[in-house]
């Protein structure tokens, strides 16, 4: 496979991506960002906790959507993040996104 076909494919999966993230965000309350990972959910638990003066975060998921074109199953039911890093939980608000009838993103 040629180095123009590998990025090929890799920006026409993450284009799919995109729009499926487009199909779905309206089922979700929270946008969640860690520096490794981004995701959706509808319940969010962020607990600070420390270990030898280190500050580190415990996030618990549930019914979520993970942001990663390399999954196949990106819905997953919990999902557990523990992290040295910032954290960013955003609430969505329901009337800035609309399902699409069709059922496709646009």
């Amino acid at each position: 496979m040629a180095a123009d076909d590998l990025e090929n494919y890799e920006t026409d999966m993450e284009l799919q991506l995109y729009r499926e993230y487009k199909t779905v965000v309206g089922l979700f309350n929270y946008v969640v960002e860690t520096e490794r990972r981004f995701y959706l959910a509808n319940q969010v638990d962020v607990k600070t906790l420390s270990n030898a003066g280190e500050v580190y975060f415990e996030l618990n998921l549930t019914d979520a959507w993970v942001w990663d074109i390399y999954r196949q199953g990106r819905f997953v039911k919990s999902v557990k993040v523990l992290t040295f890093k910032d954290v960013n939980v955003e609430e969505l608000n329901p009337d800035e996104f609309q399902i699409p009838k069709d059922g496709l993103g646009s």
